[in-house]
C-alpha cells in the first residue's frame, strides 16, 4: 500500500512537501504564503494518455481515469518513505520527486506504461523535467499543502512550472524529456488502487468539469483566481453541496461494475484469480459492514464513507483551476455565461464538459489510519474533453 512517510523520511530537502504548513479552506488556493518554492534538484514527473480523447470516444474513459490514478499509486508504492506531491488530471497526473528517488520511479514509471498498453489499450506517455531546467526557461513550481482531512492531502501548484514541464513533456517535435521504451516486463505495483463505486449521478441536474487558466501572472492572477472562485462560489446555491460524492449520489451494487478493471490493475502481487477473489471478497464484506453497521480491524464501512466524502479532489489548483461540480442547470449556465464574459475580456480561457455522471477512482493508503484520497472526474472524459475547448480558446487568442 502506499505510504506516508511520517516518520522515516531523509532530512535533506525529501522531508518538502511533508513540512509544508497546510491550510484546510480551499478558497485560501490563491493566497501566496501557503506556497514555498520546490527544491531545485527535485524533477516534475509527467504522464498522460496519447490519444485520450479517441479513447474516450471509444467508450474507454473509466480506463483512462484508473490509468491516470495507477502513475500515481505506482510511483507512491515505489517509494513508500517518502511524502510525495502530486496531481490528477483525468487522463494522467504530475508528481514532483526527489532526485535520490529518480531510478525506482522511472522503474515504476515504465512499468505502468507497458501495463497501460497490455491490460487497457491505452499508451502512456511519461517524462521527466528538471526543476532547474524549468526555472532556467522563466518558470517555477511552487507548491501548497491542502488538507481534506487529518493525514489526507492534495498538493496546489504554482509559478507555471508545471504547465512548461506538460508541454515540454507532450512536445512532438523534442523527445528529451521522455522516457524510451524498456524490456522491462514486470506488472507496476497498484496495489491499493480501487474502483468499486458506481458513477455517481448528479442529484442537482448536470455535473459540471470546469478548467480555467489565467492569462496574467504574478499578484495579478492570484486576484483573478480570487475573484473566479468567489463568483462560482456565490452563483451555487448557499444549501447545496456542489461535491459529486453526496449520500444521495455514491451507490454500491454487487459485483462492482470496475470489478475486472480493479482485478487487472491489481493482479501483480495475487495472479489474476488471486486478485478477482480479492474484489469479490472485499465487496462482500464491505456491503455487509456498510448494511449492518459493523466494524472490525479498526475498520467502520459507514465511517469510512463519510470520510470518503470529504476526501475527494473535486476542487484543486496546478497553474489552473479544476473543479468537477454537482449543480442545476441554471447554475451551469451562469457559470458559463460568467466565465465567457471573462475570456471576451482578454482575462482567461476556460474549458467545460456536461454530464450526468461523475467517476470516482479510489487510492487506499490504511483503512485503520483513515488514510484515503479518492479522484473525481467528468463522466464521458470530463477533464480530457474540457482541456480540448481549453485548449481551442488558447489558440485563438494566440491567434
Amino acid at each position: 500500500m502506499p505510504g506516508s512517510g511520517q516518520d522515516s523520511e531523509r532530512a535533506d530537502g525529501e522531508s518538502f512537501y511533508r513540512d509544508l504548513p497546510a491550510f484546510s479552506r480551499f478558497a485560501e488556493f490563491t493566497e501566496a504564503s501557503h506556497y514555498r518554492p520546490a527544491p531545485d534538484d527535485w524533477i516534475a514527473v509527467v504522464a498522460d494518455i496519447e490519444s485520450s480523447t479517441e479513447a474516450i470516444a471509444a467508450g474507454h474513459y473509466k480506463r483512462v481515469n484508473m490509468i491516470g490514478a495507477g502513475v500515481i499509486v505506482a510511483v507512491l508504492n515505489a517509494c513508500p518513505e517518502t511524502t510525495l506531491p502530486y496531481v490528477f488530471g483525468g487522463d494522467g497526473a504530475t508528481l514532483l520527486i526527489p532526485p535520490r528517488l529518480e531510478r525506482q520511479v522511472v522503474e515504476a514509471l515504465r512499468r505502468t506504461r507497458r501495463f497501460s498498453a497490455e491490460a487497457f489499450g491505452l499508451r502512456l506517455r511519461i517524462g521527466t523535467v528538471p526543476l532547474a531546467e524549468l526555472k532556467r526557461r522563466g518558470a517555477e513550481v511552487r507548491v501548497a499543502r491542502y488538507q481534506l482531512s487529518p493525514g489526507n492531502d492534495l498538493a496546489m501548484f504554482a509559478g507555471h512550472g508545471v504547465e512548461l514541464a506538460e508541454r515540454l513533456v507532450k512536445d512532438p517535435d523534442d523527445d528529451r524529456f521522455r522516457l524510451p521504451p524498456s524490456e522491462d516486463d514486470e506488472a507496476p505495483d497498484l496495489d491499493g488502487l480501487s474502483c468499486r463505486w458506481e458513477p455517481l449521478e448528479s442529484v442537482r441536474g448536470t455535473m459540471l468539469t470546469a478548467l480555467v487558466r489565467g492569462t496574467a501572472s504574478g499578484p495579478e492572477e492570484n486576484a483573478l483566481f480570487a475573484e473566479v472562485s468567489a463568483r462560482i462560489e456565490s452563483i451555487l446555491a448557499a444549501d447545496a453541496n456542489p461535491s459529486p460524492a453526496t449520500k444521495e449520489s455514491m451507490r454500491l451494487k454487487f459485483p462492482p461494475s470496475g470489478t475486472w478493471l480493479e482485478t487487472l490493475a491489481n493482479r501483480s502481487k495475487r495472479g489474476l484469480l488471486g486478485a478477482l477473489y480479492k474484489v469479490i471478497f472485499e465487496s462482500v464484506i464491505f456491503l455487509v459492514f456498510d448494511r449492518f453497521g459493523l466494524s472490525a480491524g479498526g475498520f467502520d464501512a459507514r465511517r469510512y464513507i463519510e470520510e470518503l466524502r470529504v476526501n475527494t479532489d473535486f476542487r484543486k489548483f496546478d497553474d489552473m483551476l479544476r473543479m468537477v461540480l454537482d449543480c442545476s442547470e441554471a447554475e451551469a449556465a451562469e457559470i458559463e455565461a460568467y466565465l465567457e464574459a471573462q475570456r471576451a475580456e482578454g482575462r482567461l480561457a476556460y474549458g467545460l464538459h456536461r454530464s450526468e455522471r461523475a467517476l470516482m477512482t479510489c487510492v487506499v493508503f490504511s483503512l485503520s489510519e483513515s488514510r484515503h484520497v479518492h479522484f473525481i472526474d467528468g463522466a464521458d472524459g470530463g477533464y480530457a474533453l474540457a482541456a480540448r475547448q481549453l485548449k481551442t480558446q488558447i489558440q485563438d487568442s494566440a491567434a
